[in-house]
C-alpha cells in the first residue's frame, strides 16, 4: 500500500479579477503597509490518500480537483507532493 500527503494550491487563473486580494491590500495600506505592491488569495488542501499504484493517486487527485475543489473556468491548481 502507497501513501501519499500531498498540497493542493487552488487560486484564481490570469487575468481573474480577485476582490478578496484587492481588499487586502487595500487594508495593509490603510494599516501603514505602503510596500505591499500585489496579494493573490488562494486556498491550500492538505490530504493524506493511499492506494496501490501511485499513477492512481495521480488521477484521482485530478478528478478531486476538477469534480470538486475547483471551477476550471476560473481557477488553476498546482499539486505538490510533501514528505
Amino acid at each position: 500500500m502507497i501513501y501519499l500527503k500531498v498540497e493542493i494550491k487552488v487560486g484564481l487563473k490570469e487575468g481573474i479579477p480577485d476582490p478578496e486580494g484587492v481588499n487586502i491590500k487595500k487594508s495593509l495600506k490603510l494599516l501603514g503597509f505602503e510596500n505591499v505592491e500585489n496579494v493573490e488569495v488562494k486556498k491550500s488542501y492538505v490530504m493524506e490518500i493511499s492506494g496501490k499504484d501511485e499513477k492512481k493517486i495521480r488521477e484521482d487527485i485530478d478528478m478531486m480537483c476538477k469534480k470538486l475543489l475547483i471551477n476550471p473556468v476560473i481557477h488553476d491548481y498546482k499539486v505538490d507532493m510533501i514528505k
